[in-house]
C-alpha cells in the first residue's frame, strides 16, 4: 500500500514540475516576444528608419571611396521566391551575382572576447557568401588567421553558424529585412 502511494505522489510531483516547466517556458517565450516587439516597427516608423539606414549606408560608404553602389526595396515575401525572381527584383545580371549573409560565432575566442569591438578579433563575424557557392569554415579560419598576422594561433578560430538567432526569429511574428547584395563585377 505504501509503494503504491509513493507512486501516486511521485506522479502528482512529475505532473507539478512538468506544469512549472511549461509555465516558464511560456513566460520565457513572452519575455523574448516583448524584448523582439520593442524592436518591431510600424509602416511609417519603418520607412524613416530605412531612409535613414540608407542615408547612413551611403554617408559610410562614400567615405571609403564607394561611389557606384544602390538600395533596392523588395516585398516582404523576397525570401520566399526564387532565385530567378530575386535576380530580376535586385536588377542582378544573373542568380550567380546574388549573395547572402552569415552570422558566424567564433566558438574558440579566448574568454576576453565577447563582442566585436576588435574587428581583427572578434566573437561574431558577418561572411558574405554567392547563394552558388558553399560556406568553407576553413578558409574562414585561414582568412582570420592572416589578419592578425598569425599573432593569434589558428586553434583560437572555429566559426559556427549562428542558428540559436535565427531559430528565435522563425518563431517570431516581426519581419526583419536581411541584407542583401549582388557583385556586378567578380
Amino acid at each position: 500500500m505504501a509503494t503504491s502511494t509513493m507512486g501516486a505522489a511521485a506522479a502528482d510531483l512529475e505532473a507539478r514540475q512538468l506544469l512549472i516547466l511549461r509555465r516558464v517556458e511560456d513566460l520565457e517565450l513572452a519575455a523574448q516576444q516583448h524584448r523582439l516587439g520593442a524592436l518591431s516597427l510600424s509602416d511609417a516608423e519603418a520607412e524613416v528608419e530605412a531612409g535613414d539606414t540608407e542615408e547612413r549606408l551611403s554617408a559610410l560608404l562614400a567615405a571609403r571611396g564607394v561611389h557606384d553602389f544602390a538600395f533596392r526595396r523588395v516585398p516582404a515575401d523576397y525570401y520566399d521566391r526564387p532565385l530567378e525572381e530575386r535576380r530580376d527584383l535586385l536588377a542582378a545580371d544573373s542568380v550567380a551575382q546574388l549573395c547572402k549573409s552569415i552570422v558566424m560565432v567564433n566558438t574558440k575566442a579566448a574568454a576576453d572576447v565577447v563582442d566585436c569591438s576588435n574587428p581583427k578579433n572578434s566573437k561574431y563575424y558577418v561572411v558574405i557568401v554567392q547563394y552558388m557557392a558553399r560556406l568553407n569554415a576553413e578558409n574562414i579560419k585561414n582568412f582570420l588567421y592572416t589578419l592578425n598576422e598569425s599573432q593569434i594561433p589558428k586553434k583560437r578560430f572555429n566559426s559556427k553558424i549562428v542558428f540559436s538567432v535565427l531559430k528565435i526569429l522563425q518563431s517570431q511574428t516581426i519581419h526583419l529585412q536581411a541584407d542583401v547584395c549582388t557583385i556586378k563585377h567578380c
